[in-house]
């Protein structure tokens, strides 16, 4: 290909991409929903269908990017690099044109640069064939269309980046929308590993809770461990934690109530310990109770310093009651509770937590003694910890 008809050929590429951004950015400004997303989505598959089969110059996506520059003075986020973010993150969702898309649709599709396969690898581009729509996502449960939407550009980008098992990505994508997370929250998740954490406690949410949509953020709201690692049974002059007194545990954590929370999410707002509900002369006495925004309901928490009992979830289902009862606001959802205990046997709590009445889940939890060894070590001791608070 010649100097000439090859810079022909961006000039054509320019023009169709800036097209695209016109028209986009007017579609924003009537506030049509993830407009932007579907713009980065065409433009992705555009750049990837005439670079990845070499029918543009090795240096295209930069001399594009140079021409946009001067074409539209003052126009931000179309530099070499994140021209080819958006690439990545058409291919990596590429998919969806046979799946999610109908692309012969284009009421609701997106229709692409088309562009003639020439044998001297001259494209030949119709600048007016760039059509954004959004995504036509299908109505299934396993795709969080409404999440996939709500987050930005730079949320997916790092998602794809960090993380490349599609359930994976798709955890982070809801966990991101839920938790309104910014880009380095969402990295800060992917760096810990969150997705290989989020085991389903074993549950009776979908039974008990009276809409499937509150059931399922509820599901996803808790995970079946946790790891308390402030409480160390070696301090607390013990050699296993089921020695310790469960007192002694419950103070621990309500010392530490704001790592404990970090633990559960930030939508959980601490309401007391040891909570108390009076009843017909008689005072029960809640471990921990919290009240979670995201699901606008209370949630008992029942701590035991030993492996799972049934007897346990009898007593949580009474504390529900009294909470619905006595305690619970008209516009906030039946009240929830977890055990959280050292150890449980999964089949054996799902075979016996279905009888109960009230919405209530099973949960873990580790502890500093618990980590092995090597980890331990490389923790600072506690009069580290607090020179460091000093400082």
């Amino acid at each position: 290909m010649t100097p000439d008809r090859l810079n022909t050929t961006y000039v054509q590429a320019v023009e169709a991409i800036k097209t695209a951004i016109l028209d986009a950015q007017y579609e924003a400004a009537k506030g049509v929903n993830n407009i932007q997303l579907m713009l980065y989505y065409a433009i992705g598959r555009f750049i990837s269908q005439n670079t990845r089969k070499n029918k543009w110059g090795t240096n295209a996506i930069t001399t594009i990017s140079q021409m946009l520059k001067h074409e539209m003075p003052g126009l931000r986020g179309y530099s070499e690099s994140n021209l080819k973010k958006m690439r990545i993150f058409y291919e990596e969702w590429s998919d969806f044109d046979n799946s999610f898309i109908q692309t012969n649709d284009l009421q609701n599709s997106i229709s692409f640069i088309q562009t003639n396969d020439l044998s001297d690898a001259i494209s030949s581009i119709q600048t007016d064939e760039i059509q954004i729509h959004p995504f036509n996502f299908p109505a299934i449960d396993a795709f969080p269309a409404n999440d996939f939407r709500s987050i930005g550009f730079t949320h997916h980008y790092n998602i794809l980046v960090g993380s490349k098992v599609r359930e994976e990505r798709l955890f982070y994508i809801s966990i991101c929308a839920r938790e309104h997370l910014t880009p380095d929250g969402i990295k800060n998740c992917i760096a810990q590993n969150l997705y290989a954490q989020k085991g389903q406690l074993p549950n009776n949410f979908l039974q008990k809770l009276p809409a499937t949509n509150l059931a399922k953020r509820a599901i996803l709201a808790f995970k079946d461990q946790y790891m308390l690692d402030f409480i160390n049974v070696e301090e607390l002059g013990a050699r296993d934690i089921e020695e310790v007194n469960e007192v002694l545990v419950e103070q621990t954590i309500v010392d530490n109530i704001k790592k404990f929370i970090l633990q559960f999410g930030s939508n959980f707002l601490f309401m007391g310990n040891q909570y108390t509900v009076s009843v017909h002369g008689h005072d029960h006495r809640i471990d921990l109770l919290f009240f979670n925004r995201e699901l606008n309901c209370l949630v008992a928490i029942e701590l035991k310093t030993g492996a799972f009992k049934q007897m346990y979830l009898g007593e949580l289902n009474g504390y529900l009651r009294l909470l619905d009862d006595y305690v619970r606001k008209p516009h906030e959802n039946p009240s929830i509770g977890i055990v959280l205990c050292k150890d449980a046997d999964r089949a054996y709590v799902e075979y016996m937590i279905q009888d109960y009445d009230k919405p209530m889940g099973v949960a873990t939890y580790k502890t500093a003694t618990d980590m092995p060894e090597h980890l331990r070590n490389s923790l600072p001791d506690q009069e580290s910890l607090l020179k460091l608070m000093k400082a």
